[in-house]
């Protein structure tokens, strides 16, 4: 199992676009220059030059030392930067491009191997922290009601329901996966107003204020920290394998309407599968996925059988809710971004 006893062998980091990123994203908030020579080779991939300077960098006594140093906040900059460049509705950008090179790869392999186990000791990326749990709602706009903790059944009924007539629609849509076409692209229950949480970690009310896929900048937040119900049943996607699981067990044919977006993102033409979570909530009440779970899993094309599926819009750390086990906890707080680079947010305890 990948990040077994806390500590990952650096092929488990690398097999995904997002781990590569992060290996990047670490050393370079550390060293600027790093990020200089890749913006460089990723621009111009047929000079050889730039490309034997980055690997000299990335091969570095001082960049295995980066990584071997790096605390928290190293940490949550290249998390950051693997989650803000992620993209599944179009071909991945010239920088994930150039991190599938095996010069590189090879040059990223001891960075990656030190990087796995200070990410380990840092978050426990391989569990749920059901004591840590936290909503985040946006608030750049007005004040919102607080999260409603009912009606999951629901939610998810008017989910596979839109699901299915998104998937029977799309036999209209080009057959050919390259055409100009782009639809429901995340293979999560998104949209179907479910909560989400994620931990809290020291000096920041939630991850998810600074781990958001395809966000829209915002600038302030309410965190409501949320208390499962004992004894809740929470599926871990840890690896690629606990998600392939999931849909072979739980399968929804999605190959017509995922069929350009994922293509693009995979080079890969269906078949394709996601979970149907509507049948997941019968066995489960929450779904993980664990920061591990994102480095490896998601973005990349994995086989289902006959089809494949793609791991597609989940953020790291985060937890989807699919049945009412979930209770106010503490005092919701406000949250407000200081704009700074890399991100930082200060909290201040709410009044509500």
């Amino acid at each position: 199992m990948l990040w077994s006893g806390g500590v990952a062998m650096a092929e488990d980091l690398l097999i995904g676009p997002r781990g590569r990123r992060f290996c990047l994203g670490v050393l370079t908030a550390a060293r600027p220059e790093i990020w200089t020579l890749a913006f460089g080779a990723a621009m111009s991939p047929g000079d050889n030059r730039l490309m034997d300077e980055l690997v000299r960098a990335l091969g570095s006594a001082d960049a295995l030392a980066v990584a071997e140093s790096s605390g928290s906040s190293e940490l949550l900059t290249g998390l950051a930067d693997a989650v803000d460049s992620a993209r599944y509705w179009q071909e991945p950008d010239e920088t994930d491009q150039l991190l599938t090179r095996r010069p590189v790869l090879t040059a990223l392999g001891p960075v990656a191997t030190s990087l796995s186990g200070s990410l380990a000791a840092w978050l426990r990326p391989s569990s749920v922290a059901l004591d840590r749990q936290c909503f985040v709602q946006w608030t750049d706009e007005h004040r919102l009601p607080p999260p409603s903790l009912t009606g999951a059944a629901e939610q998810l009924a008017r989910w596979k329901a839109s699901t299915v007539a998104d998937e029977r629609q799309a036999a209209d849509r080009p057959r050919d996966p390259a055409a100009l076409w782009s639809g429901r692209w995340w293979s999560t229950p998104a949209l179907s107003d479910l909560v989400t949480t994620t931990r809290s970690i020291t000096g920041l009310g939630a991850i998810k204020l600074v781990l958001v896929e395809d966000s829209l900048g915002w600038k302030s937040a309410m965190v409501w920290p949320l208390e499962p119900a004992s004894g809740s049943r929470i599926y871990e996607i840890s690896e690629p394998t606990s998600w392939t699981s999931l849909v072979a067990r739980y399968p929804l044919d999605v190959s017509l309407a995922k069929r350009h977006d994922w293509w693009r993102t995979t080079r890969v033409e269906g078949p394709w599968l996601m979970p149907d979570w509507s049948a997941v909530a019968a066995d489960y009440d929450g779904v993980h996925l664990t920061v591990a779970g994102y480095l490896t899993t998601a973005g990349r094309y994995l086989p289902v059988g006959q089809s494949g599926t793609v791991l597609a819009g989940w953020n790291p750390d985060e937890t989807y809710w699919l049945n009412d086990v979930l209770r106010p906890g503490t005092a919701p707080a406000e949250w407000y971004s200081n704009e700074s680079q890399p991100r930082t947010w200060t909290g201040n305890a709410s009044k509500l």
